[in-house]
């Protein structure tokens, strides 16, 4: 494990290497204990590089064995060598030589995960970001692209499956029960795009024929009697393949395509080139075992790697500065390919919720930094929100302020002018100004500049002028190391709607430039004057949620009411709703902790009937509107001084007032959505389920909520209901006899199965009170539980502090204090997990006083543990900060 050395990359610092490795062949001799790894790799010293420039290599925990230089055998006054960096100190006067370097690695006890490891009797490798080098010493940067060649060995009886990257060329047997297999991927790739997986595993065969006529084998492969379960991820896959070929015009370019799915794997999935490797979470699935968001996420991420082989494999980033270039511009695929299997405007506001949970806390904290950062101490810690999710948002708005055919056009020019390449966010932004001819180095600050942005935003109506005013104000809060910033270029999509609900039109508009019902904010304050327009409408602001800022907007309650029910746009009127529910619940959060009963207003409750009994939007639609803002978003947006339990005494209030306003009528659509037909998860199917599982809920605050909510778990015919039940059980009436009923039938099925367990680890991990934390930490004494699995301790520790906001910051901070001895347990096996498990704490400062220094003693306990990981203290200091 690397611990701290303090240092920071800077991205200005960023310089070609003075050596090339334009092919690299690998020979593995698989031992669980000492695997023998043998490197030739073919070195070429930049033109004007000078000939007595030493070559460095990066390592990690290495173990060198022998090394030879030119063909001939090291001597060691040529070079130095330690764990973690070979340096050659003389290399051959030629411009290109062979280096060969061998070294041996233990898989069995590498349980960083992290480079070459052995899990449930699998070799499986993860490089990204800087894994190679722990499996040789290389040029371990993005910018190095070589072409592989790689010969695995193993015992057939323990591994008669061996993969690498790119096409099969050769196998056969080497004697003593050993046998070999050659793979050769012709595309070059940076290291962290290699691949190798070893082990008895079943395989899901299929194939795909190409836009061009060209025939794909494809291979799903699983453990040994799991191959039913990965047939939806199979039909993901094609869907995939098909749909990029569609929207994008990208082919895939091999002759094989492999997806492994393993049980220890610290990340979602990996883009190897050729060969995913994904969290088996992402491939297993069937009714009795998968949710439907597991059958949704599935699809979602099996696209995602997929769609990185040509945004992050075919063209890979720079440096890692760049990631979002290849994460941010994924996501925004896979988004559009999710939108468009599934419901766009479903899916729209899914991803919106995402961003507000995840990545706008991130921009309001001492986590903030760029979606292209500039600096950083340890790479695995960003991989965040800000660079995916904001990332996907920036490359939305490039496509709302050029339009579709403009976006295309640059799309096109982009694979065609960098294939091959590794390209920088500079590279991506001219491909668009190139191809529209527009100027967007206003727009680029969206990739450089930390923080959400905030437009406060008011209007005025001239009935005698017929002129309606819009008075726009952009700004943009301090973050970390930016305390001044410049202005943005927003695109704020917006609608005017008269008192019947239809779309008002006016004559001209002045004060910003206005282009398909998009207004381009660019400076500071924008006066815009709408002419021609007799009465006063009501304004939809953001609609699709154009861009990722905050709205601060004068608009009377009545409007929020009127765009609730009439806004065609229907991201736009689920977000009038939902501000509506957010003001109603921090109102309420207040009056609790002032010692009164708070009182919500009746059109609102009523409001929430109407919305749940109207068939004309789809049922995933109402389910969403119908669930409550989390208390996570609400602590945002009240901003400081927070107190968890006030918050959810406020939601359970009105849960409580919502579902005793609509009694009939919720139980009555409740019975209406019962499944009638066989378990399907397309997407209206599992809309249907999700509102009825939404009404479940509030039906179940009311009397015998415990033995309706109990029916529908025994009558479940798939995981979805089944898990929907359990949770309201759990969270609703957890010392119920059905409760504690339901929990142990749960066990007493699904105890052999890790992934169905976890479901039964995060259910029990969220159940809101003070009890939550002796709750979770006698889970950990449990058989199906395990420090040493990423699974396991997402589901149970990282559950238990990102989504149990009364149970984690338990006023007395002992849920800090499990927390922090809980953290630093982990991080001397996985420093990864260690640090994003760490992250749960970056809004500390956002608390109460008293919470606030506790979570703060938490923080300070493991900042002075010693020995800390580079990835751990890392996130700590700079939360502390």
């Amino acid at each position: 494990m690397r611990t701290d050395t303090g240092q920071v990359f800077k991205l200005e610092d960023y310089r070609p290497n003075d050596y090339l490795i334009p092919q690299t062949n690998l020979t593995f001799r698989l031992s669980p204990d000492a695997t023998r790894v043998t490197a030739v790799l073919t070195v070429e010293r930049r033109d004007g590089v000078s000939a007595s420039a030493p070559l460095v290599l990066d390592g990690d925990g290495l173990t060198l064995k022998r090394i030879e230089i030119g063909g001939k055998k090291a001597k060691p006054a040529e070079m130095l060598v330690t764990p973690d960096q070979l340096t050659i100190l003389e290399p051959p006067a030629a411009r290109r030589f062979q280096l060969l370097i061998e070294t041996e690695l233990t898989p069995v006890g590498n349980e960083a995960l992290m480079g070459l490891y052995r899990s449930s009797n699998v070799y499986c490798t993860q490089c990204e970001a800087e894994g190679f080098r722990r499996i040789t010493y290389f040029l371990d940067r993005p910018d190095i692209l070589s072409v592989y060649t790689v010969r695995i060995e193993a015992l057939r009886e323990e591994a008669p499956l061996l993969l690498s990257n790119g096409n099969p060329v050769d196998k056969g047997d080497v004697g003593d029960g050993w046998h070999y297999a050659v793979w050769h991927d012709p595309f070059p790739k940076p290291s962290y795009l290699f691949a190798l997986v070893a082990g008895n595993l079943g395989k899901v065969a299929d194939s795909f024929v190409t836009l061009s006529g060209r025939m794909v084998e494809l291979g799903i492969y699983v453990e040994p009697g799991k191959e039913k379960l990965a047939g939806y991820a199979m039909d993901a896959l094609k869907r995939s393949m098909k749909w990029d070929e569609e929207a994008f015009g990208r082919e895939y370019d091999l002759d094989v395509f492999n997806i492994v799915a393993v049980s220890d794997f610290n990340m979602g999935a990996m883009e190897n080139k050729g060969l995913n490797i994904f969290n088996d979470k992402y491939v297993l699935a069937d009714q009795e075992t998968a949710t439907d968001a597991d059958f949704a996420n599935i699809e979602a991420i099996i696209a995602h790697e997929y769609f990185h082989n040509w945004t992050g494999n075919r063209i890979t980033c720079r440096d890692w500065f760049q990631l979002c270039l290849k994460e941010g511009l994924t996501v925004f695929r896979d988004h559009e390919f999710s939108a468009d299997q599934r419901s766009r405007a479903v899916k729209r506001i899914a991803e919106v919720r995402t961003l507000r949970a995840h990545q706008f806390p991130e921009d309001q904290g001492p986590l903030a930094h760029p979606v292209r950062p500039r600096r950083y101490r340890e790479i695995n810690n960003f991989y965040t929100a800000t660079v995916y999710e904001k990332g996907s948002e920036v490359v939305r708005m490039i496509r709302t302020i050029l339009g579709p055919d403009a976006f295309r056009a640059g799309m096109d020019l982009y694979f065609e002018r960098h294939d091959g390449d590794a390209a920088t966010i500079e590279d991506f932004i001219k491909v668009f100004e190139d191809a529209s001819g527009r100027d967007l180095s206003q727009f680029a600050l969206w990739y450089h500049q930390a923080g959400t942005p905030n437009l406060t935003i008011s209007s005025t109506h001239n009935p005698a002028l017929q002129e309606f005013m819009l008075e726009i104000e952009q700004s943009v809060p301090p973050t970390p190391s930016e305390s001044r910033k410049r202005l943005m270029h927003i695109p704020l999509a917006f609608g005017l709607i008269g008192a019947g609900g239809q779309p008002v039109d006016y004559s001209g508009v002045e004060g910003a430039s206005v282009e398909d019902g998009v207004i381009h904010v660019r400076k500071r304050r924008h006066m815009v004057r709408f002419s021609g327009v007799a009465e006063r409408p009501a304004v939809s602001l953001n609609r699709g949620f154009s861009a990722p800022v905050t709205l601060s907007v004068e608009q009377k309650a009545d409007d929020q009411f009127f765009l609730a029910r009439h806004d065609s746009d229907s991201f736009s009127r689920w977000q009038a709703f939902n501000t509506l529910l957010t003001d109603a619940l921090i109102a309420a959060s207040r009056e609790i902790l002032g010692g009164r009963q708070p009182v919500f207003a009746s059109r609102l409750t009523e409001l929430a009937g109407a919305i749940a009994g109207d068939e004309t939007l789809e049922p995933a639609y109402r389910a969403l509107a119908l669930a409550l803002p989390g208390e996570a978003d609400i602590a945002r947006d009240i901003g400081s001084n927070i107190d968890p339990d006030a918050i959810y005494a406020a939601r359970e209030a009105l849960a409580l007032a919502i579902g005793t306003a609509n009694p009939d009528n919720f139980a009555g659509l409740y019975d209406r959505l019962a499944d009638k037909a066989a378990f399907s998860p397309d997407a209206a199917s599992a809309g249907r389920r999700a509102l009825r599982n939404t009404l479940l809920d509030y039906l179940s605050m009311q009397l015998g909520g415990a033995a309706l909510a109990a029916g529908h778990f025994q009558s479940a015919t798939n995981m979805t209901d089944r898990a929907a039940a359990l949770a309201v059980l759990a969270h609703r009436h957890h010392c119920s006899p059905q409760a504690i009923q339901a929990l142990a039938a749960f066990e007493t099925t699904y105890g052999s199965d890790p992934l169905i367990m976890d479901k039964w680890f995060q259910i029990q991990a969220s159940v809101p009170g003070p009890q939550a934390v002796d709750t979770v930490r006698a889970l950990t004494a449990h058989p199906a539980f395990s420090m040493h699995n990423p699974n396991r301790v997402r589901s149970l520790i990282g559950t238990f502090s990102s989504a149990n906001q009364t149970g984690f910051h338990r006023a007395d901070g002992e849920g800090y204090r499990f927390f922090s001895q809980t953290v630093l347990e982990v991080e001397k096996r996985n420093p990864q997990l260690a640090a994003r498990l760490a992250t749960a704490l970056r809004s500390w400062r956002s608390l109460e006083p008293g919470r606030q220094a506790k979570a703060r003693e938490a923080l300070l306990s493991i900042a002075k543990a010693g020995d800390l990981s580079a990835d751990l203290s890392d996130i700590v200091d700079r939360t502390l900060a």
